[in-house]
């Protein structure tokens, strides 16, 4: 069972790439877990959030037992993905087995749908990559990334609109966060079983994308692929800022730039934000280190993005970062 996490900041656009990845006949895919947040906590923290003290690591921790308030999550999460009658009433008391039952849990939940992979999408895990891959060495991550000022403006957007607490804490939150995930982002370049896909690339060139992606992932190309997403991935009650990524087909979003920051607060953000430039540019270049992901080059057929699948290697059998 291939296991592979989509991550990056809160609003980036990695719900369209799970919905496009969920069109495929061999993914399976789920809502949002959260499932390492809800267990460890300290997302403040980890982001660097002005204030934020890091969870302290008493006794219990140091050998391995599981927090209170992560037991709890632990069975909430059960019974949204097993259902009341068949999940626990308990959580386990260690962390490691509380990681593997959820581990099994996808895997079980893949398996019964016939596919031989699955897809777990909650943008903060970016936070938590040292512990997942601490658990699942051969685990595979979708970096997706967008540009900072476009990421705040539809934070602010989401925010104003629904008033939702999640997108909540004020600008100068949002900045810093932002600059934390691109630090994360940046560490990774390069590093095995890590893929990058910047939004502006996959609106621009999808058919590009696509393929990069399904080598990555060293999906199966000739085979027909759903029209759109039919997997539940979302709830757009709950989350109408997802309604419109949710069928799996990337195109142009309005820049809310203009219309929310005035001429002085853009100058003041391309002072504070980090330079997503950089990071593109520095990714484009990730293909030629020696710990890159690499493949067998094939040789395949060439084939429309709306039929079926190939995937696009270069000569030396490596795949293109950005």
């Amino acid at each position: 069972m291939q296991r592979t996490f989509v991550v990056g900041c809160p609003r980036s656009g990695t719900t369209i790439v799970q919905a496009m990845l969920a069109r495929h006949p061999q993914i399976f895919t789920l809502p949002e877990t959260g499932f390492f947040p809800r267990l460890l906590g300290g997302i403040d923290h980890r982001f660097g959030d002005e204030g934020a003290k890091p969870r302290r690591r008493n006794l219990a921790r140091r050998l391995g037992f599981t927090r209170r308030y992560g037991r709890r999550e632990f069975v909430e999460l059960q019974r949204s993905l097993l259902g009341e009658s068949a999940a626990p009433t308990r959580a386990p008391w260690m962390l490691d087995t509380c990681v593997n039952r959820f581990i099994a849990t996808l895997d079980s939940l893949a398996e019964r749908a016939k596919r031989t992979a699955w897809i777990e999408k909650t943008p903060h895990h970016l936070l938590y990559l040292p512990e997942i891959e601490h658990y699942l060495p051969d685990a595979r991550f979708i970096h997706v990334i967008r540009p900072g000022m476009d990421v705040l403006a539809s934070i602010m957007d989401a925010y104003l609109r629904y008033d939702n607490h999640s997108f909540s804490g004020g600008l100068m939150l949002w900045v810093r966060r932002w600059n934390r995930a691109l630090e994360i982002h940046r560490s990774c370049i390069g590093a095995r079983h890590h893929h990058f896909v910047f939004l502006e690339d996959l609106v621009r060139q999808p058919q590009e994308e696509w393929q990069r992606l399904c080598a990555f992932l060293e999906l199966s190309v000739d085979i027909e692929i759903d029209q759109i997403c039919h997997q539940h991935i979302a709830d757009p009650a709950a989350e109408p800022w997802k309604q419109g990524a949710l069928n799996g087909l990337p195109q142009q979003a309005s820049s809310k730039v203009e219309q929310l920051f005035g001429p002085q607060l853009r100058e003041w953000l391309r002072e504070k934000l980090n330079s997503y430039e950089d990071l593109y540019a520095a990714s484009s270049l990730a293909y030629d280190r020696e710990d890159s992901f690499s493949l067998q080059a094939p040789t395949l057929p060439k084939r429309r993005m709306e039929g079926k699948m190939t995937a696009a290697v270069t000569a030396e059998g490596r795949f293109r970062v950005a």
